[in-house]
């Protein structure tokens, strides 16, 4: 059950052009890899929904990219301060699978270092734009790692592995198309995370689903709503 408490800052780090927010646990269960909280930063109105990176031992750990005003807010603070948490929310992975291979691009790779500890740290595929960018991938184990302009589906073993993935849209409907039963973790605007102002609306097979409570994994042919 999702649950609301104000969690203290234990660290916030650099990795590459991206920021490990670290908080301690409180009371909040780190749920299931691919689910998401909605993290509201001091002095701020609207929370943002965030993938669980890592949850050490009374910790819970957030891979952020600050690139607008709220994510920037979120990286700015400093231990101590206190962040509003709400979670975990969605629907994560499933981890019952055979062979899995985690395949991530860019800040995609947010939900994967958890997920890999649930599945002990399987192979990953991960892309991204640089080599900046790559020093993330040193949170996920057993990683390969390709840079532009070569993409992670020209090296994505067709046929052989369970896909769980997580990346930007153009990414995922590539590896939909190459593995049409993998599982997919999608991104869209949240402002509420449970539903209630339909901001994450994506058509499925003719049919809007919101992805803060029927995802933010799918599986299946998912086609982002106009």
């Amino acid at each position: 059950m999702p649950r609301r408490e104000a969690l203290s800052v234990a660290g916030v780090e650099t990795v590459g052009p991206y920021t490990l927010l670290r908080l301690d646990g409180g009371s909040l269960e780190p749920g299931i890899p691919g689910q998401f909280f909605m993290l509201r930063p001091p002095e701020r109105v609207l929370p943002r929904p965030m993938s669980l990176c890592c949850a050490p031992t009374g910790e819970l750990g957030f891979l952020i990219d600050p690139i607008g005003p709220g994510t920037r807010a979120l990286v700015s603070v400093s231990r101590g301060d206190r962040i509003d948490v709400y979670g975990p929310l969605g629907n994560g992975y499933r981890l019952d699978v055979a062979r899995p291979l985690l395949v991530g691009g860019g800040i995609g790779i947010a939900p994967l270092p958890y997920l890999s500890e649930r599945l002990g740290s399987p192979p990953a595929l991960l892309g991204f734009r640089s080599d900046w960018h790559a020093e993330s991938a040193a949170l996920v184990p057993n990683a390969e790692v390709v840079l532009e302009p070569t993409f992670v589906t020209e090296r994505l073993p067709v046929g052989e592995y369970d896909v769980l993935a997580c990346g930007p849209e153009p990414m995922l409907h590539a590896v939909r198309g190459l593995e049409p039963d993998a599982q997919l973790a999608w991104e869209a605007p949240m402002a509420c995370g449970h539903g209630a102002c339909h901001g994450c609306a994506v058509e499925i097979d003719g049919e809007l689903k919101r992805l803060c409570v029927e995802g933010p994994v799918l599986q299946g042919r998912v086609t982002a709503a106009a």
